[in-house]
């Protein structure tokens, strides 16, 4: 048996060696030292009690397994040059014991190490076409950055990443080894995120951040120059509002604002100024309104302006924007994707040539998503699309039921054929996604009460969870304003936003009868 390492394996992995096994590095070094032609034996089933072992040992069960999977049973040529196999877009997989794999190489310290082609050579669409199953194995069983036995992807709890060596180091800086640097700039277990929404989103490259509010701002900053301009819509996150209309006068942005389905304003926008980016929620916050895609997308194109679509509300299974011809596709990973209400977390997915300057901003300003968030988002994403095909059909029979109710003045959600978009909607969206605003007959005091009946969601911010949620716009997002300015913004005091979960229909239809009888 011959002690194998790669030279593109993640150091997230051999650095986790490193800590666990001191012993295991002087042995490399040794055999790095003395002899590029020394190989050590170990006994029969070595890798197998080795891996017992360190899942025994180890505190942290994900470093036990990469320990235990740096290893191989199998020998082979020690002639291969350093860094040859390094300079793929994604680090090859080590793998132990596998009798198929397409080739080897050499790490730059002369042990040898067995690799299988990259993720991307695999070529996840070969095996995984629907949504189901790329929410499930993409980044992950379709090919991943950690050697690991493990069925799920383990948490690498690392600040900074090591090299062998120095000219190692050189390969790494140009190019030619594929790894990671320190921990601001990636993290093996985000990156098995970043693919999976690629594969989702069919996006050639993602960058996840640590919310969606973060995702906004660092979309707008890398690629908004000083004195520039952008387009937003009227209805709005207010907090992404609050940015564009406070932040960016102080950097020289000017902004117009149209109304989501207003197409001559747009042309007469992007006319008159020299737009770099239209940016809109579709659908939007709260009144779910929805903009035509790729008409937006081809006016905007024709001026060179970039289009940036925040798909939170449908998530990447209702809507995949890029499809549409957005260049860029943004979302709150907080809501529908990691859909447990127990993470925050944001993404941004498109071209390599945008992403790119995004993630170089993220790179120095900061905004990092922590990789035990990465691994929460990422397990809330393999029941994505059950999620929210259940949430799909639940919004959309309560939203019928709550449009013929006495006590209800108004609905609005795009599934409805009186919403204003219905027919975009059912053009761009295989569902119409899991909320739905409505106005109560009453005033404030009468919607506080029919809010406070409920017995089966919790009164609070954030949509998209398991578990249901509903809150009264006007006191929980813009209190703070007297009565005449949230009018503005279309917010009435009898407003509310309902975020239906994953309890059963009958129960939630109840809940929401009975609340209504007692205004």
């Amino acid at each position: 048996m011959a002690v194998v390492s790669s030279a593109s394996f993640i150091p997230s992995a051999s650095a986790t060696n490193r800590r666990s096994t001191s012993g295991q590095k002087s042995i490399i070094s040794f055999t790095s030292s003395f002899s590029s032609t020394l190989i050590l034996r170990f006994p029969p089933n070595f890798v197998r009690q080795l891996s017992i072992k360190a899942r025994r040992n180890c505190s942290n069960i994900g470093v036990a397994q990469i320990v235990a999977a740096s290893w191989s049973d199998r020998q082979a040529p020690l002639d291969t040059p350093p860094s040859a196999t390094a300079g793929a877009e994604t680090a090859p997989v080590v793998v132990e014991g596998d009798d198929t794999a397409a080739g080897s190489g050499s790490s730059g310290n002369g042990v040898v190490s067995k690799v299988v082609q990259s993720p991307a050579s695999l070529g996840v669409g070969s095996f995984l076409s629907s949504d189901g199953s790329l929410v499930v194995h993409a980044g992950e069983r379709a090919g991943r950055g950690i050697a690991t036995d493990s069925i799920t992807t383990p948490v690498v709890n690392t600040s900074a990443y090591w090299f062998n060596n120095s000219n190692e180091l050189i390969d790494f800086k140009e190019g030619r080894h594929a790894s990671y640097e320190y921990g601001r700039y990636g993290n093996p277990t985000t990156k098995v995120l970043e693919e999976k929404m690629n594969a989702l989103e069919r996006a050639e490259s993602t960058v996840f951040v640590s919310s969606g509010m973060y995702a906004s701002v660092a979309m707008f900053l890398a690629l908004v120059p000083a004195g520039g301009h952008i387009i937003t819509t009227t209805d709005c996150y207010r907090k992404t509002r609050i940015f564009i209309q406070n932040e960016l006068p102080k950097m020289g942005i000017s902004v117009t604002v149209i109304h989501p389905a207003d197409m001559d304003s747009l042309e007469r926008a992007l006319n008159e100024n020299d737009v770099s980016v239209f940016f809109t929620e579709s659908p939007t916050n709260p009144f779910l309104r929805c903009v035509d895609i790729a008409l937006v997308s081809k006016l905007c194109h024709s001026k060179g302006t970039v289009v940036c679509i925040d798909g939170t509300f449908a998530s990447p299974v209702n809507q995949k924007a890029l499809t549409f011809g957005a260049d860029l596709v943004l979302h709150s990973a907080t809501k529908f994707i990691a859909g447990h209400n127990d993470v925050l977390g944001g993404c941004i997915s498109g071209p390599e040539k945008l992403i790119s300057k995004i993630r170089q901003y993220h790179h120095v300003v900061g905004g990092v998503l922590n990789p035990n968030a990465a691994y929460l988002i990422s397990r809330g994403m393999k029941t994505l699309h059950l999620r929210v095909q259940h949430q799909n059909n639940t919004a959309l029979r309560m939203a019928q039921l709550l449009e013929e109710h006495p006590k209800i003045a108004h609905v609005y959600y795009p599934g409805l054929p009186s919403h204003p978009e219905h027919h975009i909607a059912k053009r761009q969206m295989t569902g119409f996604g899991g909320v739905v605003s409505f106005e109560v007959v009453g005033d404030l005091r009468s919607t506080m009460k029919f809010v406070d009946s409920l017995k089966i969601p919790y009164l609070a911010p954030s949509f998209g969870g398991v578990e249901s949620i509903v809150d009264q716009p006007a006191i929980m997002s813009y209190w703070d304003l007297p009565q005449e300015e949230r009018l503005k913004y279309g917010i009435k005091d009898n407003l509310v936003r309902f975020s239906f979960g994953v309890e059963d229909f009958d129960d939630l239809k109840a809940d929401i009868v009975q609340a209504l009888d007692q205004i």
